[in-house]
C-alpha cells in the first residue's frame, strides 16, 4: 500500500472480520516509519519507529500498552489496547497519534503524550485534590528536587514513578524510594498494600517521612512547586519535559487560584526499610490456612515513626538538605 496519513476504519474493519493481517504505511517515503497494523489474530496496533536517542512512550493508562519491539531491523514502539471491545475508539486515538508524528513531526513520545493529555482534558471531569494528596505530591516533588541535585533533572524525572501508581514512588539506578507526607505533629503515615514497603529483590528500599505545616506568606503552593519544577526541567533537561508533563497529567492539579501555602515542618526522616522497619508483608498471614490467606488481597494500616533516628548510610540524593521547589 502507498503511504497515507490515515487508515480508514472501514478498511481496518474488513481485515479484522476476515482474520487477515495487513500493514498500512502512514509516513511519507524517507520519513521514520509509522505503520498501522492489523494482525491475523484480529488485533490492531500502531508501530512507530524510534530514533537512536528516542525513548519509548510511557502509558499512564492500564488499557493502553506500549512495548518496544524490533521489526524489520528497526527499533519501534508498538501501541495497542488490552480491551478489544474498545477497538473502534482506540483506532481514533492511534490515528491522532500518527497524525502528530507524520503531520506535526512530533516524536513518538511527544505525540502519544500530547494525544492522551488532549483526550483527558476533553473527557475528564475536573476534580479537586484532597489536602492529603496535595501535600503528598509536594513531598514527592521535594524528593524529586533532591534527586535532581544529586544526579541531574533527566535522571530524576526518569526515576519518578509515583503518579503512575507503581509500587514505589521512585526507582533510582540501584535503589527505590517511598515518600510519605503528613501535616500531623506525629510522623504517622498510612500504608496501602503488602508491597508498598517491601523492597524489590536486590534493591534497597528507602523511606522518606516528610512533615508539612501551613506556611502563611512564606509558604509555597502546589502550583508554585509544579511551575518551579517545570521551569527547571525546561531549562536543564528539555528532552525530559514531555515525560514530566505526562506524569503530572496523571494528577488533577488545581485549576483555579491555589492559595494553600505549605512549608516543611521538620527535617525529613530517612529510613531504610530493613527488618527493623515497622511494616507488614504477606508473611503475617502465615498462621492462616493457605486457602484463607489467598483470599486476602490487600491491606491498609498506619505506622508511627515518631522518635526514630535516621538510618546510617543513605544514598547521596537523600542526604539533604530537603526543601520545597523554589
Amino acid at each position: 500500500m502507498t503511504a497515507d496519513s490515515r487508515a480508514s476504519w472501514s478498511e481496518v474493519e474488513e481485515y479484522l472480520e476476515s482474520g487477515l493481517s495487513v500493514s498500512f504505511p502512514l509516513a511519507a517515503p524517507g520519513s521514520p516509519r509509522v505503520d498501522y497494523v492489523v494482525s491475523d489474530d484480529r488485533d490492531i496496533a500502531l508501530h512507530l519507529q524510534l530514533g537512536p536517542r528516542q525513548r519509548i512512550p510511557s502509558s499512564p493508562h492500564p488499557l493502553i500498552r506500549v512495548e518496544e519491539i524490533a521489526h524489520q531491523g528497526l527499533r519501534m514502539a508498538r501501541l495497542r489496547t488490552t480491551r478489544r471491545n474498545l477497538q473502534r475508539d482506540f483506532h481514533d486515538l492511534l490515528c491522532a497519534v500518527a497524525d502528530r508524528v507524520t503531520v506535526e513531526h512530533r516524536t513518538p513520545e511527544q505525540a502519544f503524550g500530547e494525544t492522551v493529555r488532549a483526550w483527558r482534558a476533553l473527557l475528564e471531569k475536573p476534580r479537586e485534590l484532597s489536602t492529603e494528596r496535595r501535600i503528598g505530591l509536594m513531598g514527592e516533588l521535594t524528593v524529586l528536587g533532591s534527586l535532581a541535585a544529586a544526579h541531574g533533572w533527566a535522571t530524576a524525572v526518569e526515576s519518578w514513578k509515583g503518579p503512575l501508581g507503581e509500587e514505589h514512588d521512585f526507582s533510582a539506578e540501584s535503589y527505590d524510594i517511598e515518600v510519605k507526607t503528613t501535616s500531623a505533629e506525629e510522623r504517622r503515615h498510612s500504608v496501602h498494600g503488602f508491597g508498598q514497603l517491601t523492597p524489590s529483590p536486590g534493591r534497597p528500599l528507602w523511606f522518606v517521612s516528610v512533615q508539612m505545616t501551613r506556611g502563611g506568606s512564606a509558604g509555597r503552593t502546589l502550583t508554585q512547586c509544579v511551575e518551579s519544577v517545570r521551569s527547571e526541567v525546561a531549562e536543564q533537561a528539555p528532552t525530559s519535559l514531555d515525560r514530566l508533563d505526562a506524569l503530572l497529567d496523571g494528577v488533577v492539579l488545581p485549576r483555579d487560584q491555589d492559595d494553600e501555602r505549605w512549608r516543611i515542618r521538620t527535617v525529613p526522616l530517612v529510613l531504610e526499610t530493613d527488618d527493623r522497619f515497622p511494616s507488614l508483608d504477606r508473611s503475617v498471614l502465615g498462621g492462616l490456612p493457605k486457602e484463607a490467606a489467598e483470599r486476602i488481597k490487600n491491606i491498609a494500616y498506619d505506622i508511627d515513626l515518631t522518635g526514630l533516628e535516621p538510618s546510617p548510610g543513605p544514598p547521596v540524593a537523600l542526604c539533604g538538605p530537603f526543601h520545597l521547589p523554589q
